[in-house]
């Protein structure tokens, strides 16, 4: 027997109807070159609904990806409602990411419509033609100056918008359609595509809102300093609408005192980042006033300890440590002080605070061991991590399978080596692969490798990541270099620009006399670290 309740669609129009309808008068505040643009949430969806219109007069098939290229800002929302509520897929971008890297996953994607901040033209349009089914690029005017391509195929945002002659109807969609799309290059080899359902959106917009997650409310001001290109900026603005909160975004105004002076003149409540934003924070607290910040939750990479301690002791709150992957949202596990934590003093709660703490509701992680067996949850007992759910991915979209990343019964194997206690406090130990998480964002190894190995005078390389107080990790590049080089770290950097990500090129370089081996032949990789360790006491 069935149960007799209405069958009603989880999708992304729910959230676009609920903000309208009830939060209409809240604002999206949005940092431009030029000052703030400050939009009531009433407007914001009525534009969406003619950018849906806009998408029918580019001729955008249902079903077919849509690309962003943008900074957090008030346009980029649009789209995380236009694109998913009439029947297409957003398929939002690193800009950060290595042309080689960009052209791979747009053209993997397939994306039939670009949209692109203008100050992020030039990242964008040197690489026009090598996109072949990209048929329109419209621009958004973000106060760049970049000129713009003299081109049929370029279009402006809001000559397009005023095109319209009226919004666009509601389309139906299915809870199970696919909504969004994001690439992960956090595992081997080639980026692969993760492909978000309506459903899989509003359940995880509704687990930010729980009082053991991030508890966002109708009270809450919330910045998502995390790109909106990236697991979409964690479901924070789809939570924000959902809650009917003010939503303050910083554009590509990303420094240090831009983002503090919007924290304090908007009277921010919650804040997420990597903790390089945190870092960077840091000197300006004193002079900034932070009185109406009730959580900060850093995520992407370990949050250090003395971090934590200095923002504790300049604004009396406490980081709260999230973990996740982009095959999950992202948010797998938040943490939080439970009730068997209540006699802990300061500094052992900022430590707890500190680690990714328990699942949230809905996701489940388990243990298990070389042998393919469950290992006990003691706190103490590492094993494989692997997380299940109705928020995580079940397969990958386009040309790469990643059948390996996931069990027989389903589960995702997350890379990572953790511990789980008997309350289900998670701490991650180690990741099985040789991946460098700087800022948040992962740098691959073998592929780092590869380029420095191009150089004429490198005849052998090995990557390592190393602990950084600002980024988290950043790469140590350990090379063996013919008879009689010179190559050192600026000639390694001359070498690599324009050949990786910028973000990529390490500070520090190690020319060695040999490269330690295991016994098999294999570079060792864990001698390298041991010792960067033995070299830093």
């Amino acid at each position: 027997m069935r149960g007799l309740m209405q069958d009603r669609p989880l999708d992304v129009a729910t959230l676009m109807r609920r903000v309208e309808r009830m939060f209409g008068h809240k604002r999206v505040i949005t940092a431009t070159t030029n000052g703030e643009m400050v939009t009531p949430w009433h407007q914001v969806v009525g534009r969406a609904r003619r950018l849906a219109a806009a998408l029918d007069l580019l001729d955008v098939p249902p079903r077919a990806r849509v690309g962003t290229f943008g900074w957090n800002s008030q346009r980029h929302v649009e789209l995380y409602l236009a694109v998913p509520t009439s029947g297409r897929i957003l398929h939002t971008l690193n800009h950060r990411l290595h042309a080689a890297e960009l052209t791979y996953i747009v053209n993997d994607a397939a994306d039939d419509v670009l949209f692109v901040d203008r100050s992020l033209l030039p990242t964008v349009w040197p690489l026009i033609e090598q996109f072949p089914t990209v048929r329109h690029v419209v621009v958004m005017d973000d106060g760049g100056t970049e000129p713009l391509p003299d081109d049929p195929r370029v279009r402006d945002y809001e000559a397009l918008l005023n095109e319209v002659p009226a919004p666009a109807p509601p389309v139906a969609v299915d809870e199970n359609d696919a909504a969004s799309l994001c690439y992960t290059s956090g595992t081997t080899g080639r980026p692969k595509g993760v492909l978000y359902s309506h459903r899989s959106i509003v359940l995880h917009a509704l687990l930010l809102l729980g009082a053991d997650s991030f508890a966002i409310s109708e009270r809450d001001v919330v910045l998502p300093i995390v790109p909106m290109f990236h697991v979409n900026a964690w479901g924070l603005p789809y939570a924000s609408m959902l809650a009917g909160t003010d939503l303050v975004l910083p554009g590509p105004a990303m420094s240090p005192a831009a983002l503090a002076s919007q924290m304090s003149r908007h009277r921010v409540t919650f804040a997420a980042g990597v903790p390089a934003i945190w870092r960077g924070l840091l000197p300006l607290l004193p002079q900034t006033d932070l009185s109406a910040l009730r959580m900060v939750v850093s995520g992407g990479s370990a949050l250090p300890e003395s971090l934590a301690l200095a923002w504790h002791q300049a604004t009396g709150v406490m980081i709260t440590s999230s973990w996740g992957m982009t095959e999950a949202s992202p948010l797998v596990a938040c943490s939080r002080l439970a009730t068997v934590h209540d006699g802990l003093g300061q500094e052992e709660q900022r430590a707890l605070l500190g680690t990714p703490g328990p699942t949230v509701p809905l996701t489940e992680a388990r243990l298990i061991d070389d042998s393919g067996d469950p290992v006990e949850h003691d706190g103490v007992t590492p094993g494989e991590l692997q997380v299940a759910g109705p928020t995580i991915a079940a397969g990958y979209f386009g040309a790469e399978p990643g059948a390996a990343a996931f069990t027989d019964d389903g589960w995702l194997r997350t890379g990572d080596i953790a511990t789980i206690d008997r309350y289900g406090y998670l701490r991650i130990v180690d990741r099985t692969k040789d991946l460098v998480k700087s800022g948040g964002e992962w740098i691959s190894s073998v592929e780092l490798e590869n380029e420095i190995m191009a150089h004429p005078e490198v005849v052998e390389a090995a990557v390592i990541g190393i602990p950084d107080d600002r980024w988290g990790e950043r790469p140590l590049a350990c090379v063996l270099t013919t008879a009689g080089s010179d190559f050192d770290a600026a000639a390694l950097r001359a070498h690599l620009t324009g050949r990786v990500a910028s973000w990529w090129i390490p500070e520090q370089v190690w020319v060695l006399p040999e490269i330690p081996r295991t016994p098999t032949g294999k570079v060792s990789k864990l001698a390298l670290r041991q010792l960067h360790a033995s070299r830093q006491q």
